[in-house]
């Protein structure tokens, strides 16, 4: 049975230079109106858990989130899924010094820039700042990393680094490790707590 998965699949394909008609026909299928635009994983599993939380089901109501595998492939996704393509609304999340892919990209697609929302640094960086480093770290106590994450600390590159700087580089340096803490920090937020730009986009959608 087609879900949204498969029409990602589809238009992770399409976008490598596979066939553009399993995209087209599985977004007819599935009544797909919008795509959110992602830089990564991390950012996805973010979006999941805050989805999740909202008790919403993106799926069910047309949105497809999208991982993109690198800003830099904005423009190839909003060339395929934009209005010169399957025509769905096109909204993202970014960070700011990937901001002018998007804006280019969206400006090329004819999309409207005003859906696209800009974190600080990263998406990581907006979550650390909400929860403050004491509740961050109090999280990675319990996800059993604190000992990787004071092996990390001692480290004389980290000495000049502030303490958001040193968290933000430790969720970097495991693979996997972004995925995982994107859930986990969403989850621990409080309701009025949420950073703006992630608040923004589900707020659009």
């Amino acid at each position: 049975m087609a879900d949204m998965g498969s029409f990602r699949d589809a238009v992770t394909t399409w976008a490598a230079g596979g066939p553009g008609g399993p995209a087209r026909e599985l977004a007819g299928r599935l009544s797909v109106r919008t795509a959110v635009l992602l830089e990564g994983p991390s950012d996805a599993a973010a979006v999941d858990a805050l989805t999740a939380r909202e008790g919403r089901d993106l799926a069910a109501e047309g949105i497809c989130v999208l991982p993109m595998g690198g800003a830099m492939n904005v423009g190839r996704f909003a060339a395929l899924l934009g209005p010169s393509g399957l025509d769905l609304r096109l909204t993202g999340l970014c960070d700011e010094r990937e901001r002018g892919y998007y804006v280019r990209a969206l400006d090329r697609a004819h999309a409207a820039p005003h859906d696209l929302f800009v974190c600080a640094a990263d998406l990581e960086d907006e979550l650390i700042r909400a929860l403050g480093v004491p509740r961050v770290t109090e999280l990675v106590e319990a996800e059993g990393d604190l000992r990787a994450l004071q092996t990390f600390l001692r480290q004389p590159a980290q000495r000049d680094r502030t303490a958001e700087q040193r968290l933000r580089r430790f969720l970097g340096t495991k693979k996997g490790r972004k995925i995982h803490y994107g859930r986990v920090l969403v989850e621990a937020l409080d309701p009025d707590g949420i950073p703006a730009p992630l608040a923004g986009l589900f707020a659009a959608l």
